[in-house]
């Protein structure tokens, strides 16, 4: 295997998908539940590819197309390999919420003075961690790995391939229990990224406040922390939300700043604080700091602020759980706006415990009174429900926007992606 690693060093780079062929690349032939990727591999080389890895023999031709005993493993191996040929600090994100907005932050931030490579969108899984780090060339100075997992062990796996040298946790919340079997399995897999990083010696970020995270904390491993609560080398504090997020921070010399953002939600303050103490970390100025965070703008209808001809949106629908959605809930709750409604969708993938967790949130907007609209089968059928609408499906209540139009609201849109809640953003 090692042998035809060498290919890549021929190649123009790395792809997977014959959708996007990239010319003189190196075109592995993944397989899925639906698709064969062995079969695409003649068409790759048609189409501009200078070489292919397959797991078919008779897919394989020894000139062009080369043949392995796994692609994927040849991916995830070729990975690692390519990652060894650089000594540049490699960090790892993991974590139940907020793991894409804070490697966003801390690219923003590290990408002011370093050259940086971060993680496109989510591309956080066993394919997406690999093609992140054959993205890595010379004139890179940090990489920015995120890593997600839907199951055990996943993120020790990612380790395996990626060896960050510094690392974060976001938190661990309830989210995927149906693949970990619970929080408890939740808990042991995001670990292994703590256990990755003191294997390597590095160093960890880690939120003062979270008492999970400290009571699990490897011993004498060099340790960053970050808090609002708790006394720490770097503590911050909302100022207000209007509704993004405007918060005050103070260094170890206790000046303070101030910094304007547009994101909502005061729970993103945390964010903005694990990207603040990598900074520091890595001696970007305070100035630098500020200015990229005040001018990061989300994306990918996370924590998002859409201002329509007739409304004010929050767009928060990429991804929900019971920890994300209770905490997009209290924050647009108590944000000062009138004339507001939550529309939320079904949290998936929880397994036993998802009728429970639905009817947690549910017992939430009720005992604050929140006009809310639901939008999925678990909310539709729970006898707690009081929603002034409801629905099965998205598209039930895009017939429904389609003749009741919303006028002056400030509205919450929060769901799982399978919900698909953003289809309405165009009829509000």
């Amino acid at each position: 295997m090692e042998k035809l690693f060498d290919l890549f060093y021929q190649c123009s780079g790395v792809f997977t998908d014959t959708r996007n062929v990239l010319k003189d690349g190196l075109f592995i032939a993944l397989k899925g539940t639906n698709f064969n990727g062995n079969a695409f591999s003649s068409q790759a080389i048609t189409q501009g590819a200078k070489f292919a890895i397959v797991d078919e023999k008779e897919f394989a031709n020894n000139q062009t197309i080369f043949l392995v005993s796994d692609a994927l493993t040849f991916l995830q191996k070729l990975a690692n390999f390519h990652r060894k040929k650089f000594s540049i600090p490699i960090i790892g994100i993991t974590g139940s919420n907020g793991k894409t907005t804070t490697k966003e932050l801390i690219h923003e931030v590290l990408g002011s003075q370093y050259n940086t490579l971060a993680t496109f969108g989510n591309l956080n899984n066993h394919i997406g961690v690999p093609l992140t780090l054959l993205s890595i060339n010379q004139t890179h100075e940090i990489a920015i790995i995120e890593m997600g997992a839907n199951r055990l062990h996943d993120i020790a796996e990612l380790c395996e391939i990626a060896e960050p040298t510094y690392g974060i946790i976001t938190n661990i919340g309830a989210a995927h229990l149906e693949g970990f079997g619970g929080f408890e399995g939740v808990l042991k897999t995001k670990l292994e990224l703590y256990h990755s990083i003191n294997n390597s010696k590095g160093v960890l970020v880690v939120n003062k406040d979270d008492q999970i995270l400290c009571s699990n904390l490897p011993h004498s491993l060099t340790t960053a922390y970050y808090s609002i609560n708790e006394i720490s080398e770097l503590k911050g504090e909302v100022e207000s939300l209007n509704p993004c997020l405007n918060f005050k921070w103070k260094d170890e010399n206790s000046t303070k700043h101030v910094v304007k953002t547009n994101l909502f939600g005061d729970f993103n303050l945390y964010n903005f604080l694990a990207a603040i103490r990598f900074g520091l970390l890595f001696k970007v100025s305070k100035e630098k700091i500020n200015s990229s965070l005040a001018q990061y703008i989300p994306s990918n209808n996370r924590s998002q602020i859409t201002r329509t001809e007739t409304n004010t949106l929050l767009v928060d629908c990429y991804n929900a759980n019971p920890s994300s959605m209770l905490s997009a809930l209290s924050s647009f709750i108590s944000t000062e706006s009138q004339d507001k409604i939550a529309i939320i969708g079904d949290m998936l993938e929880l397994g036993a415990e998802a009728e429970e967790r639905h009817n947690d949130i549910l017992d939430f907007l009720n005992q604050n009174s929140a006009i809310y609209i639901t939008v999925g089968p678990l909310f539709y059928h729970s006898s707690k429900n009081k929603a002034s609408k409801k629905f099965v499906t998205a598209d039930e209540f895009l017939i429904f926007l389609q003749s009741n139009h919303f006028k002056n609201k400030f509205i919450l849109l929060k769901g799982s992606r399978g919900i698909a809640l953003e289809k309405s953003i165009n009829y509000l």
